[in-house]
């Protein structure tokens, strides 16, 4: 009769906690990356409305979340509340809009807040505020 000694047990114990130590932080880096295309979404959406915005009164505007006419009619906080979206500034000549991480996306510290402006000229920053260059195209 066979059976799995205490030994052996133990060398599965530790190969399993070896490898969950590894995948676990890969799995979490994986999703804090995939979820930043839902800050670029939402930018890329405001950044629609602000030009049709601009079509119907001749000028970009900073109210984010009151219905048209009056404003853009959006969410300040995406979809699956991972970034907060605001409208930095907007005049007749442009505008500045940011998303940033919040809750658990704040963990993301490589890209952490994403902006876009009237020229679609589209940046990120780090959690010190550093340029990055990488986070829209991922």
């Amino acid at each position: 009769m066979g059976g799995v000694s205490l030994s052996e047990l133990l060398v599965v114990i530790a190969v399993s906690a070896i490898l969950a130590s590894i995948a676990v932080p890969s799995y979490r880096a994986y999703l804090l990356r995939s979820r930043r295309v839902e800050a670029t979404a939402a930018l890329l959406q405001l950044s629609a409305a602000q030009e049709q915005f601009y079509l119907q009164h001749n000028t970009y505007t900073d109210q984010l979340t009151p219905a048209p006419p009056d404003g853009l009619g959006l969410q300040a906080v995406t979809e699956n509340g991972f970034y907060d979206v605001a409208i930095d500034s907007a005049d007749t000549a442009g505008f500045h809009a940011t998303a940033r991480a919040r809750g658990d996306q704040a963990d993301d510290s490589h890209c952490a807040a994403f902006t876009l402006d009237e020229t679609g000229a589209r940046t990120a920053r780090d959690g010190g505020d550093a340029v990055v260059t990488d986070c829209w195209s991922r």
